[in-house]
């Protein structure tokens, strides 16, 4: 395959990043020549992650509107038209064969400026429900890479190629190996059974106001139970601060801010509970694992719960509302520990929604709209 000049444009959150980061890699396994310049929005979360990734980043100063009435809403307009400025300037001197978008309002100025100079473009949509930003571009770019059935109620069915969502090469089903070197890193006793609870790049308020109060009232059929607790950089002080409180409550109770080795958090599961952001539920579809899914509310168009509904549609996992999550979270995952046949059945039907090669998928259709183009 020919070295490519591509551009990345978008992010935001994790969900966003890490799937760029995929469709990245993958570029440059195939050519080592191929030129990658990746463009978010200042401030945001990609402009830490991808250099640290070894990826060059360029910033533009566009935000998101607020829902609320708020003072940045007034200066919103500038900020577009001095993004869209800076995105035409940087395609000229780039010079890209392809614009990529992955969602997030940075992807915006810079797909629509690609589109007007007639380079070739395309989109990916994480989600079950597309995204403000991906629902305006899609009737401008090339093609559209999806990873849930129905994208048609959203864009052109005629552009629309179903791919899947690019994860993290290591995310693989866990051997008997994998699990045991997983109870050994994470310092787990290999006679109990594992709840992994992780809450997104950020963490998750509900998700660890629920595990606080299992472990308050004792920790409820959780007798023979160890939980692996990420919860998030913006909570770990709070956590902390309860962990000293809670005392000898903890002790089978093993708590971080960032999970470094998913594939390991991963492994040593027997039940996980997330949030379920597209990248999440694309991992556990290839991790294999029995999961209740606590969509956050707190998203556009409630997306997360339209992602988690076509998994539980297909008895491939369960879900607990946020709203419910205090109450029933602790005490449906110790059910579904208990429930040995039932997790099984949920770990062969999310398996089989799996799809490793979404990366691969997506690159195709990246060299193929470039060869149109030549």
């Amino acid at each position: 395959m020919k070295a490519l000049r591509v551009i990345i444009s978008g992010g935001g959150t994790g969900g966003h990043i890490f799937p760029a980061l995929s469709i990245a890699n993958r570029l440059k396994e195939i050519n080592p020549d191929t030129e990658i310049l990746f463009v978010g929005a200042e401030g945001r979360m990609e402009m830490e992650k991808v250099p640290a990734a070894g990826y060059r980043i360029i910033g533009l100063p566009v935000a998101g509107l607020q829902r609320k009435l708020t003072l940045s809403n007034l200066g919103l307009p500038f900020k577009i038209i001095k993004s869209l400025g800076m995105a035409g300037k940087i395609l000229d001197e780039f010079r890209p064969d392809i614009a990529v978008g992955v969602g997030g309002y940075a992807s915006a100025p810079l797909l629509w400026c690609a589109s007007r100079k007639k380079i070739p473009t395309l989109i990916q949509e994480q989600n079950g429900f597309a995204g403000l930003t991906n629902k305006i571009l899609g009737k401008r770019v090339g093609k559209i890479c999806v990873a849930y059935e129905g994208m048609e109620k959203f864009f052109p069915a005629g552009k629309i190629v179903m791919t899947g969502n690019p994860i993290r090469s290591e995310i693989i089903p866990a051997t008997q190996a994998m699990k045991e070197e997983a109870v050994r890193y994470y310092g787990l006793d290999p006679e109990k059974k594992h709840i992994f609870i992780v809450g997104g790049s950020l963490g998750s308020r509900t998700l660890n106001e629920s595990v606080k109060k299992w472990i308050k009232d004792g920790c409820p059929g959780g007798e023979d139970v160890e939980v692996l607790w990420q919860c998030g950089k913006y909570y770990k002080e709070s956590v902390d601060k309860f962990a000293a409180e809670a005392g000898d409550k903890m002790r089978f109770i093993h708590y971080s801010d960032f999970i470094r080795r998913m594939d390991l958090a991963y492994a040593m599961a027997d039940v996980v509970i997330s949030r379920s952001g597209a990248s999440s539920v694309s991992e556990l579809c290839a991790a294999g694992k029995a999961v209740i899914f606590v969509p956050s509310p707190n998203v556009a168009e409630d997306h997360q719960t339209h992602n988690a509904m076509a998994l539980v549609k297909k008895d491939a996992a369960m879900i607990v509302t946020d709203a419910e999550a205090p109450e029933k979270l602790m005490k449906t995952a110790c059910g579904l520990l208990e429930d040995g046949a039932k997790r099984k059945m949920m770990e062969k039907n999310i398996s089989a929604l799996a799809r490793r090669d979404a990366a691969d998928r997506i690159v195709s259709e990246i060299y193929l709209l470039c060869l149109k183009n030549d």
